[in-house]
């Protein structure tokens, strides 16, 4: 039977995204499972497909050589697709998106449940304070009605007749190099060691079914944008006896017109007139705290910058709080009516070379304080 193209199997173009190839493969990875498939062979074998194709398009090297010479040019590859071999990278690789070992490549009990991401959003002035938010998201939980069994209630799972109640089988294969025995999941029981004579009908004999699920998490003061909070044994629902898995929430911090995050600083421009400028003035600016009245100095330059100490962002990790520095934009007109231009033309005559000296003392306390 010919190889179908790896990029139609995982329904992408071939200018695909490494992005948009894992999006695709994770869909279809989702959707085809066998845990979430029992007894279609159809499903199992699409499985098989999309895993194969993935692992190909997500190596570099791979896919340099499959898009010039196609599936000869992986001749030398090994893609384990026999049912009695184990996948090695690739069930590592699947692990992180459903749990350990699917394949049942060296599992020794109960695969782990899936590990969930989910991202939430949230405001600058947010991630300065903290706070909590339920989060949705859709992982796979156990099934009520059979308690996680399978088996349809008033009956019980039956030890496989295959492997014994073991879900491994072994076989032995003589090559060139000698005998070499491999271990594998049964195929009967696909590594669950019983077999499900009447399977519940609410899960359809898996024991866990997928549905939406909230969760209230914990946003602390300080945290920046893409990082993850982790959540220990909230995501997916594991098989009977396993762990379930994890829930990883990547917190992404929107935009804020007013200010600019730099470490745990909190850096804002403020407009000021030249007059302004030039005479000082009490002026009001906006902080994480809300509004805040300072002043300025006269003379104040533009780029000049105020220092609010201990007004920034809280450390994450750490008592105390970076600081506010306010950046001077300093206005200048661009259109004067007549008296006004009389007024600086005057100014202009009458200002010398001393009402432009620099006031070094105040040039050396904000190079300080930028330090």
């Amino acid at each position: 039977m010919a190889q179908r193209d790896y990029y139609e199997v995982l329904g992408v173009p071939r200018s695909a995204a490494d992005g948009e190839i894992k999006k695709s493969f994770r869909r279809l990875a989702r959707e085809l499972h066998p845990d979430l498939n029992p007894g279609d062979p159809e499903a199992a074998e699409r499985f098989r497909e999309a895993a194969e194709a993935y692992e190909a398009l997500s190596d570099p090297d791979k896919r340099a050589r499959y898009d010039r010479f196609g599936h000869a040019g992986l001749s030398g590859a090994q893609f384990h697709t026999d049912q009695f071999m184990d996948f090695g990278s690739l069930s590592d690789l699947l692990g992180a998106f459903f749990g350990d070992d699917l394949f049942g490549g060296g599992r020794r009990g109960p695969a782990r449940g899936q590990d969930v991401g989910v991202a939430v959003d949230i405001a600058f002035t947010e991630s300065a304070s903290g706070l909590t938010r339920a989060v949705e998201y859709e992982s796979i939980v156990g099934c009520e009605r059979c308690g996680g069994s399978g088996a349809e209630p008033g009956t019980a799972p039956e030890a496989c007749d295959t492997c014994g109640g073991a879900g491994r089988v072994q076989r032995i294969q003589q090559t060139a190099l000698g005998q070499f025995v491999q271990t594998a999941a049964c195929p009967t029981c696909r590594g669950r060691g019983v077999i499900i004579s009447e399977p519940c009908s609410e899960c359809r004999g898996q024991g866990r079914h997928a549905a939406r699920q909230t969760v209230e998490v914990q946003i602390p003061a300080g945290i920046m944008d893409g990082q993850r909070i982790h959540l220990r044994g909230r995501g997916g629902a594991a098989e009977p006896g396993g762990q379930p898995g994890d829930l990883y929430v990547v917190v992404r911090v929107a935009a804020d017109p007013r200010f600019e995050r730099d470490g745990d600083d909190v850096v804002s421009l403020l407009d000021v007139p030249f007059t302004q400028a030039a005479l000082g003035a009490s002026l009001t600016v906006e902080t994480l705290d809300g509004e805040l009245e300072v002043e300025l100095p006269a003379g104040t330059q533009p780029d000049d910058v105020l220092v609010l100490r201990d007004r920034g962002i809280p450390h994450l990790r750490g008592r105390g709080r970076g600081d506010h520095r306010i950046v001077i934009n300093v206005l200048v007109p661009r259109k004067l009516d007549d008296a006004q231009r009389r007024l600086l033309e005057e100014f202009d005559r009458t200002a010398g070379a001393e009402a432009y000296a620099r006031d070094e003392s105040l040039l050396g306390r904000l190079r300080a304080a930028l330090r």
